[in-house]
Parts: structure tokens; C-alpha cells; sequence
């Protein structure tokens, strides 16, 4: 996910895309130091964008510091963060990690939204997905 979002090179050849990316991965890239709420204002200001179409249930802790909410909580957050990006591609590594199966269930709710406004979300996951219209590829297929 790194090498398609650009921030590390690929081993041989080149990515190309068209469109604003988001990536979503085990760094949630919201300053640990700074009340939720701060913290993703910083990346609204940046990416000047709205506020998440979708409900990620992070109301009560727009006060709480991003380094005392727990696991879900900063996944949830992460995935807020990538909601109000405006990016046309979203980039998922393990999306379902820390998450409960409601908000598992929103998180999928997300995507599929995010894909009907036009959007491609692509995902890396050891967990089910259910999801319309998947298009699954089995990366071990590839090897030389």
C-alpha cells in the first residue's frame, strides 16, 4: 500500500494514478499529542475538505488526546480523517483491524458509499470482507 500511495519506490517499474489518494494504515498520521478533534481539523485544513460523510461514532472524543484513545478508536479516527479527504482513491490496509463488528460494519458501509460517489478503494485484508462487486487478487498468483 505504501509503494501505490507513493511513499516508498517499487522494487522495479512504476505506479501511475489519476485522482487524489488517502491512505488508511496501522499509522493513523494524526498527531498523537493533540485532542482528536484538533487533530483532524489539521488534515480538513490541508486537504480542504468537509467533515466525514460517514459516522465513525467520534463525537464524545474530539477532547481525548490521539495517544489515549485505544486501538479501534484511532482506527475509526484514521478512517474519519480518510472519509473527509475528498480523495478519489482510497488506499485500505487492514481496515477491520481493532474494529468491533458494528463498526466493522460501518467501515464497510463507508467504502461501499465512498465507491458509489465514483470512488476505488483498494484493500488489503486477512479479514472477510462483505462488500458489493469485490474484486479479489490473490497477490501469491504473481510471483515470478
Amino acid at each position: 500500500m505504501r509503494i501505490l500511495a507513493g511513499l516508498l519506490r517499487p522494487y522495479n517499474g512504476h505506479v501511475e494514478h489519476e485522482g487524489t489518494l488517502a491512505l488508511a494504515d496501522e499509522r493513523p498520521a494524526l498527531d498523537a499529542h493533540r485532542p482528536l478533534g484538533e487533530a483532524l481539523a489539521f488534515w480538513r485544513e490541508i486537504d480542504r475538505a468537509g467533515e466525514a460523510r460517514a459516522d465513525f461514532g467520534l463525537e464524545d472524543l474530539l477532547d481525548v488526546p490521539v495517544r489515549y484513545l485505544s486501538t479501534g478508536q484511532r482506527k475509526r479516527a484514521a478512517l474519519a480523517r480518510m472519509a473527509a479527504s475528498g480523495a478519489r482513491i482510497w488506499l485500505l490496509d487492514e481496515p477491520l483491524n481493532g474494529l468491533d463488528a458494528h463498526w466493522g460494519a460501518s467501515a464497510q458501509a463507508a467504502i461501499e458509499a465512498h465507491r458509489a460517489l465514483g470512488g476505488i478503494a483498494v484493500i488489503a485484508s486477512h479479514q472477510p470482507l462483505q462488500l458489493q462487486r469485490l474484486k479479489k487478487l490473490a497477490l501469491l498468483e504473481y510471483l515470478p
